[in-house]
């Protein structure tokens, strides 16, 4: 058999072990940007998930420790019932199908990000973040540099010349200084509408959490309010923005002197370093992992990155380099080496 055969046979041996279901069938649930796959499976009617998490590729370690965490806080991440972490499967609670991004609309979104919201402050709260990656000027600088490795070089086919990448450093070393003044706080680092879930108790389920860092306060809220797969007009979101600075102040997760102006300046050039990055990671996860559907969101994911540069003039010739650079083409478009 090949690798994958293989790894199929294990896994559903596995789950028919671990559920006492020597019948049992599983069907795909889901996958994310990962080398992590999610598969569904009935046992008495009643719906489990088996994760598989190859653990030379995702070491399941993590989200299982993480979860934990979470749980603790009260929060309502899948129950493990079965783990076997050496071959890196696992038996989950199943939260459902109901992610958040096709009940999102103008006349259920508030209700939604409330609850995701509420949840959001809880984590910041009383999540414990010791011992966890710190998202620091490394790490940050890291995944900017997707951005012109991948989307400009591999998937545009470009190189920048020596002024063009003083523009691009400027408006990185002004990104990260705005991260650097924040408070930090527990980051889920992929906290929006694929990753949420509408569940009957406790909503919303959170899932995929595994990359969980230490970081800026306002990076989660981007995730979530600066969403790379929906769009919501700029002044409903500088108002959930705001009344979220007045709940961190409430809670005394920010400083007084924080005001409107200067926390939102944070939101935009962290959501921004958020958006640059997934620019690059976008073409990487085509060109390297083989999934080119993530190119058709990159539309969406470039115009928050134009109109947030825009807003700031410290920001805005990064966003000119790139418009120029990527000119009329279509950038959903495959470019094959």
């Amino acid at each position: 058999m090949t690798p994958i055969a293989d790894r199929s046979a294990a896994r559903l041996a596995w789950a028919r072990h671990a559920t006492g279901a020597p019948a049992l069938v599983l069907e795909p649930a889901s996958a994310d940007a990962s080398f992590r796959s999610y598969w569904r499976g009935y046992v008495d009617g009643q719906p489990v998930i088996v994760m598989d998490s190859p653990p030379d590729r995702e070491d399941p370690a993590p989200w299982v420790e993480i979860g934990q965490r979470l749980a603790a806080a009260g929060l309502h991440v899948p129950t493990v019932m079965v783990a076997d972490l050496t071959q890196g499967f696992l038996l989950i609670e199943d939260l459902g199908t109901r992610t958040y991004l096709p009940e999102l609309s103008d006349t259920t979104v508030d209700a939604l990000y409330g609850d995701a919201l509420d949840a959001l402050l809880r984590m910041q709260r009383q999540v414990d973040t010791a011992g966890l990656p710190a998202f620091d000027h490394a790490w940050q600088t890291m995944e900017l540099e997707l951005m012109p490795t991948w989307l400009i070089e591999r998937h545009l086919g470009m190189s920048l010349a020596c002024e063009e990448w003083d523009v691009v450093e400027s408006a990185f070393t002004a990104i990260m200084h705005a991260i650097a003044e924040q408070p930090r706080a527990f980051m889920h680092r992929d906290y929006h509408s694929r990753n949420l879930l509408v569940t009957a108790e406790r909503s919303p389920g959170i899932i995929d959490f595994q990359g969980a860092m230490s970081g800026p306060i306002t990076y989660d809220l981007a995730s979530l309010l600066r969403d790379a797969y929906v769009v919501w007009d700029n002044e409903r979101v500088e108002g959930w923005v705001e009344a979220y600075r007045l709940r961190l102040l409430d809670a005394r997760l920010l400083d007084e002197t924080v005001d409107t102006d200067r926390f939102r300046r944070w939101f935009d050039l962290t959501g921004l370093q958020r958006h640059i990055k997934i620019l690059g990671l976008f073409c990487r996860l085509c060109y390297r992992d083989g999934k080119p559907g993530y190119l058709d969101d990159l539309p969406r994911v470039l115009r928050y990155v134009l109109d947030t540069a825009r807003r700031h003039a410290d920001i805005a010739p990064l966003a000119d380099l790139i418009e120029a650079k990527i000119g009329d083409r279509d950038i959903r478009q495959a470019t094959h080496a």
